[in-house]
Protein backbone atom coordinates (compact mmCIF):
# COMPACT_ATOMS: atom_id res chain seq x y z
CA UNK A 1 0.00 0.00 0.00
CA UNK A 2 1.35 3.42 -0.92
CA UNK A 3 2.13 5.87 1.88
CA UNK A 4 1.46 8.90 -0.30
CA UNK A 5 -1.63 10.94 0.44
CA UNK A 6 -4.31 11.23 -2.22
CA UNK A 7 -6.60 14.19 -2.62
CA UNK A 8 -10.30 14.21 -3.39
CA UNK A 9 -12.45 17.01 -4.70
CA UNK A 10 -15.73 17.70 -2.94
CA UNK A 11 -18.65 19.97 -3.76
CA UNK A 12 -19.49 21.69 -0.46
CA UNK A 13 -22.98 23.04 0.24
CA UNK A 14 -25.06 24.18 3.17
CA UNK A 15 -28.21 22.69 4.62
CA UNK A 16 -29.49 24.86 7.43
CA UNK A 17 -26.44 25.89 9.44
CA UNK A 18 -24.33 22.84 8.59
CA UNK A 19 -21.94 22.09 5.73
CA UNK A 20 -22.18 18.91 3.69
CA UNK A 21 -20.36 17.62 0.64
CA UNK A 22 -20.64 15.17 -2.21
CA UNK A 23 -17.73 13.77 -4.24
CA UNK A 24 -17.27 15.92 -7.35
CA UNK A 25 -17.19 12.84 -9.57
CA UNK A 26 -20.88 12.27 -8.75
CA UNK A 27 -21.97 15.88 -9.31
CA UNK A 28 -23.07 16.32 -12.90
CA UNK A 29 -24.03 20.00 -12.64
CA UNK A 30 -25.50 22.68 -10.40
CA UNK A 31 -28.57 24.58 -11.55
CA UNK A 32 -30.62 27.42 -10.11
CA UNK A 33 -33.65 26.35 -8.14
CA UNK A 34 -36.90 26.13 -10.04
CA UNK A 35 -39.99 24.70 -8.35
CA UNK A 36 -40.31 21.04 -9.40
CA UNK A 37 -43.54 19.69 -10.82
CA UNK A 38 -45.30 17.87 -7.99
CA UNK A 39 -45.77 14.14 -8.16
CA UNK A 40 -47.72 11.94 -5.77
CA UNK A 41 -45.31 10.17 -3.45
CA UNK A 42 -45.52 8.54 -0.04
CA UNK A 43 -41.94 9.73 0.59
CA UNK A 44 -41.95 13.17 2.29
CA UNK A 45 -38.61 14.30 0.84
CA UNK A 46 -39.61 13.76 -2.80
CA UNK A 47 -40.31 17.27 -4.12
CA UNK A 48 -41.28 16.35 -7.68
CA UNK A 49 -39.62 16.24 -11.08
CA UNK A 50 -38.02 18.65 -13.53
CA UNK A 51 -37.24 18.38 -17.21
CA UNK A 52 -33.50 18.79 -17.71
CA UNK A 53 -32.76 19.07 -21.43
CA UNK A 54 -35.66 16.74 -22.20
CA UNK A 55 -34.84 14.23 -19.47
CA UNK A 56 -37.18 13.80 -16.47
CA UNK A 57 -35.16 14.07 -13.24
CA UNK A 58 -36.62 13.40 -9.78
CA UNK A 59 -35.94 16.15 -7.22
CA UNK A 60 -35.32 15.33 -3.56
CA UNK A 61 -35.16 17.69 -0.60
CA UNK A 62 -31.88 16.75 1.06
CA UNK A 63 -32.72 18.74 4.22
CA UNK A 64 -35.91 16.74 4.73
CA UNK A 65 -34.08 13.47 4.00
CA UNK A 66 -31.55 14.23 6.74
CA UNK A 67 -34.15 15.57 9.19
CA UNK A 68 -32.90 19.16 9.00
CA UNK A 69 -34.73 22.48 8.76
CA UNK A 70 -34.27 23.93 5.26
CA UNK A 71 -33.41 27.60 4.77
CA UNK A 72 -34.25 27.92 1.08
CA UNK A 73 -33.83 31.39 -0.38
CA UNK A 74 -32.20 33.28 -3.22
CA UNK A 75 -29.09 31.06 -3.11
CA UNK A 76 -31.01 27.75 -3.21
CA UNK A 77 -29.71 25.40 -5.89
CA UNK A 78 -30.43 21.98 -7.32
CA UNK A 79 -27.37 19.74 -7.48
CA UNK A 80 -27.71 17.15 -10.24
CA UNK A 81 -26.12 13.95 -8.95
CA UNK A 82 -25.28 10.84 -10.93
CA UNK A 83 -24.75 7.74 -8.86
CA UNK A 84 -25.30 4.06 -9.62
CA UNK A 85 -26.48 4.86 -13.17
CA UNK A 86 -29.26 7.05 -11.78
CA UNK A 87 -29.63 10.82 -12.12
CA UNK A 88 -31.39 12.79 -9.39
CA UNK A 89 -31.54 16.41 -8.29
CA UNK A 90 -31.09 17.41 -4.67
CA UNK A 91 -32.22 20.74 -3.26
CA UNK A 92 -29.56 22.48 -1.16
CA UNK A 93 -29.66 25.84 0.59
CA UNK A 94 -26.47 27.13 -1.02
CA UNK A 95 -23.47 25.72 -2.90
CA UNK A 96 -20.34 27.02 -1.16
CA UNK A 97 -17.29 25.80 -3.06
CA UNK A 98 -15.30 22.94 -4.52
CA UNK A 99 -12.63 21.80 -2.07
CA UNK A 100 -9.58 19.64 -2.68
CA UNK A 101 -9.07 17.59 0.47
CA UNK A 102 -6.27 15.22 1.44
CA UNK A 103 -7.19 11.71 2.60
CA UNK A 104 -5.63 12.56 5.95
CA UNK A 105 -8.38 15.16 6.55
CA UNK A 106 -11.13 12.49 6.51
CA UNK A 107 -12.28 10.97 9.79
CA UNK A 108 -14.78 8.24 10.60
CA UNK A 109 -18.02 9.31 12.22
CA UNK A 110 -18.78 7.21 15.28
CA UNK A 111 -22.50 6.96 15.93
CA UNK A 112 -23.50 8.39 12.55
CA UNK A 113 -25.63 6.63 9.95
CA UNK A 114 -22.91 4.88 7.96
CA UNK A 115 -25.41 4.17 5.17
CA UNK A 116 -25.63 7.89 4.36
CA UNK A 117 -22.43 9.40 5.77
CA UNK A 118 -19.00 8.43 4.50
CA UNK A 119 -16.82 10.64 6.71
CA UNK A 120 -16.29 13.98 8.38
CA UNK A 121 -13.79 16.29 6.72
CA UNK A 122 -11.93 18.22 9.38
CA UNK A 123 -10.40 21.46 8.13
CA UNK A 124 -9.14 23.36 11.16
CA UNK A 125 -12.24 24.21 13.18
CA UNK A 126 -14.49 23.52 10.19
CA UNK A 127 -16.36 20.22 9.91
CA UNK A 128 -17.92 19.12 6.62
CA UNK A 129 -20.08 15.97 6.44
CA UNK A 130 -19.27 13.87 3.36
CA UNK A 131 -22.41 12.11 2.16
CA UNK A 132 -22.51 8.82 0.26
CA UNK A 133 -24.22 9.72 -2.99
CA UNK A 134 -24.72 6.04 -3.88
CA UNK A 135 -26.82 5.28 -0.80
CA UNK A 136 -28.36 8.55 0.41
CA UNK A 137 -31.48 7.82 -1.62
CA UNK A 138 -31.26 4.03 -1.56
CA UNK A 139 -34.61 2.34 -1.75
CA UNK A 140 -36.38 5.34 -3.30
CA UNK A 141 -37.25 3.35 -6.42
CA UNK A 142 -38.96 0.79 -4.20
CA UNK A 143 -41.57 3.40 -3.28
CA UNK A 144 -41.63 5.97 -6.10
CA UNK A 145 -43.04 5.30 -9.52
CA UNK A 146 -44.31 1.85 -8.65
CA UNK A 147 -47.94 0.99 -9.32
CA UNK A 148 -50.08 0.92 -6.19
Amino acid sequence: MSEESHARQLVVFTLGTEQYALPIEHVHEIIRYDEPRSVASPVPWVRGVISLRGRIVPIYDLSARLGLQAQHGEATKIVIVEADSETVGVVVDEVEEVLTVADTDFEDVPGADSEMIEAIVKLGERLVVLLKSNTIFAGINDTVGQPA
